[in-house]
C-alpha cells in the first residue's frame, strides 16, 4: 500500500481547473520529484494534500485512510508536513522558538517539544550556532534550513518540499540537497517541487510531471527527461518556437 495515494484529484477555482483528474502514488522511503512549467498545478496539489484547498473531486489517502477535506492541523498531526514557495516563519521569534512552536504540532504524547530536542534538530540542519538569532535576520539559505527544521519538528512521515532550492547559490543548494537525502535516510518519505532540473533529476528516485493541471508523464528521471510530451511542455514545438 502506498504511503500517499491521490486518485482522480481535481481542484477548480471558479471556472479555472487548476488540477484535473490527477492520480499518483508515493511509496514509503521514496524521494519523488514533482515538476512542470509555471501554472502546472504543482503547488495546488500540495495545497490539496495538506488541507489548504478543498478538492472539487477525487480522493486523497494517507496510509490507506481517506484524508480528503481534512483541516490542515489534523493532516499535520497525522504525519504530513510541508514547506512553502515563499518561506513562512515567525520573523520576530528566535530560531529556537520557531522550532518549539512548530514542535507543538508534533505527534508527541505530551504535545510539547523540549528545548534540548529543538536544539538537536537545529544542529542537524546546520543552525546550531544561530538558535538565539531572530528569524528575520537570517540569510535566505538559513531561513530555508529553519523552515525545514520547523517541518521536521512535527515528526512527519511524509515531507512535502516546495521549491526549497529557489534563490540559493550552487553550494547552498548542494548542502540543502544533502540534508534532504539525510532526511530520507532517517525514514521520512519526501516529495519535492523544483524547477532546477539538474537538481531534481539527481535527487529524485521517480518524477511526476504536471502540465495545465494534468499528469502527462511519470517514471525514472532518465525516462521522463527523454519523454516527448515533457520536452514539448517545457520547450514547445518547433512551430511554436
Amino acid at each position: 500500500m502506498p504511503l500517499l495515494e491521490v486518485e482522480n484529484l481535481s481542484v477548480a477555482f471558479g471556472g479555472l481547473a487548476a488540477l484535473s483528474h490527477v492520480s499518483l502514488g508515493v511509496e514509503r522511503g521514496e524521494i519523488v520529484g514533482l515538476i512542470g512549467p509555471n501554472g502546472a498545478g504543482k503547488t495546488t496539489l500540495f495545497n490539496a494534500v495538506t488541507g489548504f484547498v478543498r478538492p472539487t473531486g477525487g480522493e486523497i489517502r494517507f496510509k490507506g485512510e481517506p484524508i480528503t477535506g481534512w483541516p490542515s492541523h489534523r493532516i499535520c498531526w497525522g504525519g504530513i508536513a510541508r514547506t512553502f514557495q515563499l518561506v513562512r516563519l515567525l520573523p520576530e521569534l528566535t530560531v529556537l522558538d520557531n522550532v518549539l512552536v512548530a514542535g507543538s504540532f508534533g505527534r508527541r504524547s505530551d504535545g510539547r517539544m523540549s528545548r534540548d530536542d529543538a536544539g538537536r534538530l537545529l544542529e542537524r540542519v546546520g543552525l546550531g550556532p544561530r538558535t538565539g538569532a531572530r528569524a528575520h535576520t537570517l540569510p535566505l539559505a538559513d531561513r530555508k534550513r529553519l523552515e525545514l527544521a520547523r517541518a521536521l519538528a512535527t515528526q512527519p512521515e511524509l515531507l512535502l518540499l516546495d521549491e526549497m532550492l529557489s534563490g540559493l547559490r550552487g553550494s547552498e543548494a548542494r548542502e540543502l540537497m544533502a540534508l534532504v537525502r539525510a532526511v530520507r535516510g532517517e525514514g521520512i518519505t519526501v516529495v519535492v517541487i523544483e524547477h532546477i532540473m539538474k537538481a531534481i533529476m539527481s535527487l529524485s528516485d521517480r518524477i511526476v510531471v504536471l502540465h495545465h493541471g494534468e499528469k502527462i508523464a511519470e517514471g525514472s528521471p532518465q525516462a521522463v527527461s527523454a519523454s516527448p510530451p515533457v520536452i514539448e511542455a517545457y520547450l514547445g514545438t518547433a512551430e511554436r518556437r
